[in-house]
């Protein structure tokens, strides 16, 4: 069965699906990194370039094909998912927020092809391709992405973000829904 068909009949059927229920369907699917023709380069400039694969009101799959950049702290709006390493390897930094400040790093962890690893409702992480690696993942979220907010560590700030902008601080106006100043450490301490 080819990779369109398998996700109809894979994906058509969940409804607001548990964290059991998206990762069973994406190992389901049983995804190879071959099935995916013509994978967008990434941007200049950019962490990763994306494709969406499929979407519905319940569930949105994505391949994000990465360059060397790291994406910027960010959470997936409303959603939570699961992302399939495909190739290569992913530093993956995992956030925690304390009030309206900073969100501190906790740690980060290593996924090496073939690991699948969750990303919690509100959770805040940022990946990079580790080690000069091909990165190539695949994510599996829901409900679709939308009310996502990146963060930006040196300018104190985070930003929600329009539906079609990446984890990276937007490059255009529209993309910024809406601008939010934050605390440093420092001035939460005085």
């Amino acid at each position: 069965m080819d990779l369109i068909n398998r996700m109809n009949e894979i994906l058509d059927p969940l409804k607001c699906p548990s964290k059991e229920e998206l990762k069973e369907a994406l190992v389901k699917l049983n995804v190879k990194i071959d099935e995916l023709a013509n994978l967008p380069e990434p941007s200049k400039g950019k962490p990763y370039n994306r494709r969406l694969l499929y979407k519905n009101d319940e569930v949105e799959l994505l391949v994000m094909n990465w360059s060397q950049l790291e994406c910027a702290p960010h959470d997936h709006g409303n959603s939570h998912g699961w992302i399939q390493v495909l190739s290569g390897t992913s530093l993956n930094s995992v956030y925690e927020m304390k009030g309206n400040g900073l969100p501190d790093e906790l740690f980060r962890q290593y996924h090496h092809q073939g690991k699948y690893f969750y990303a919690p409702l509100k959770a805040i992480h940022k990946m990079q391709a580790s080690n000069q690696t091909y990165l190539v993942t695949l994510h599996l979220y829901s409900p679709p992405i939308s009310g996502m907010i990146v963060y930006d560590l040196q300018k104190c700030a985070a930003c929600l973000v329009s539906d079609d902008c990446g984890a990276w601080w937007p490059d255009e106006q529209y993309q910024k829904v809406k601008e939010i100043q934050l605390k440093s450490a420092e001035s939460i301490e005085e």
